[in-house]
This record gives structure tokens, C-alpha cells and sequence, in this order.
């Protein structure tokens, strides 16, 4: 990520919401503090550093995640990244259950190139992009398919971590067609064309009568 952050590593910033004080430890990890006399006051970890959020090709977040565990799933965090006069834990909220969005403002991320992902590559990483975006520009692949190529390039990097696909993943891409080059759309439309050509024989043979255009 941006060499400019890690002067932040080491270091944590509190801020308290009620009767809870939250702790941010940047790249490292978020906990929460009940601060109550009861014998069983909570005291936990909300996520341990795991990756970068990044959108329009920028690091907005930080992800917090594999915290303490929570009915059927662990605990997570996202710390959203902006602009401020000093390092301050400005805002706390639980959007959904166990899941916290925490906001931290620091100067270091005011510069508009400050959070920007392509500085922070290797020089061969930044050439993978460089051609990546050549094959958008001459019509090679598609946007959905430039998206996965940087996907791929920020995992090879460490800031995304690549999570295996779970079962609804799968099998909306079963039913979902995707793809990646004009070549391929291609070749999956001649592959249809020829199926419904099929079709059109099988149902001329068993007398059933066929309604449709070119177009379905």
C-alpha cells in the first residue's frame, strides 16, 4: 500500500461511543472495550488487518477482518480513510451485525494522488496494467474483463487478498454468462446459434410448432 501510511504502524487511536472505547491499530488490528463494572463486560478483537478496499483504482479502506466470532461468523471491520488536520478515530457504527465501519482522518491521505494503487506497484505489476489497459483501448477485452485483469494485479501485489468463491458465487455463474473478450462473446454467440438450430430440427420433428425471431 502507500509507503506514506506506514509511519501510522506501531501507533492506535481511541475514540468512545457510549460505554464502549474503540481501539484502531493500523495494520494490525481494531478492538472494542466495554467500560462498564459488570463482571462480564466485553472485551474484544473487532478484525485484524487483511486487506485494502480499493474503488476507481484508489485505496478508500482498510479491512479489518477475523475477529472475535460472532453467532456464525467472525467479526469484521472497515476503516474508511479520510482527509483530516490531525490522526483522530473520528466515528464508529455497526451497519449490520457484527460487521463495524469505523471512520479515521489523517492528513497523510489529504494530497488528491495520495491514495492512488498504480505508485504503489512494481515496476513489472505497473507494465500488467500499462498492457491491460492498451487491450481496453483497442477493443480486445471488455471493461468487465479490464476489471478482472486489475483484480488480478492488486491480489499479485498483497492488497487484495484472493478468497475462494462460495457456492452461491458458483452457481450464479453458472446461470450468468461472462465474458471476458470480444472473441470469446464471439464464439459463445456461434455455439448458441448452433444449439437453437438443433432445437428448431427436434421440435419440426415432434410437430410442435416454433414462434420466435433472429433476435431471441
Amino acid at each position: 500500500g502507500p509507503a506514506h501510511l506506514f509511519r501510522l504502524a506501531g501507533k492506535c487511536f481511541s475514540f468512545v461511543e457510549s460505554t464502549y472505547k474503540y481501539e484502531f491499530c493500523p495494520f494490525h488490528n481494531v478492538t472494542q472495550h466495554e467500560q462498564t463494572f459488570r463482571w462480564n463486560a466485553y472485551s474484544g478483537i473487532l478484525g485484524i488487518w487483511h486487506e485494502w478496499e480499493i474503488d476507481n483504482n484508489a485505496f478508500v479502506g482498510m479491512w479489518m477482518r477475523e475477529g472475535d466470532s460472532c453467532e456464525t461468523k467472525s467479526r469484521q471491520t472497515k476503516v474508511h480513510l479520510l482527509c483530516g488536520k490531525s490522526n483522530k478515530l473520528a466515528y464508529v457504527s455497526e451497519p449490520s451485525t457484527c460487521v463495524y465501519s469505523l471512520t479515521f482522518e489523517t492528513p497523510l491521505v489529504c494530497h488528491p494522488h495520495s491514495l492512488l494503487v498504480y505508485p504503489t506497484l512494481t515496476e513489472a505489476l505497473q507494465r500488467k496494467w500499462d498492457e491491460a489497459e492498451q487491450l481496453l483501448y483497442d477493443e480486445l477485452i471488455t471493461d468487465q474483463g479490464y476489471r478482472k485483469l486489475l483484480k488480478e494485479i492488486f491480489e499479485e501485489a498483497g492488497l487484495l487478498k484472493s478468497t475462494e468463491e462460495n457456492e452461491v458465487e458458483k452457481q450464479s455463474k453458472k446461470i450468468t454468462l461472462e465474458f471476458e473478450t470480444v472473441e470469446k462473446c464471439s464464439k459463445e454467440y456461434r455455439q448458441l446459434s448452433e444449439e437453437i438450430k438443433k432445437l428448431r430440427v427436434l421440435l419440426g420433428q415432434h410437430g410442435i410448432a416454433y414462434k420466435g425471431n433472429s433476435g431471441e
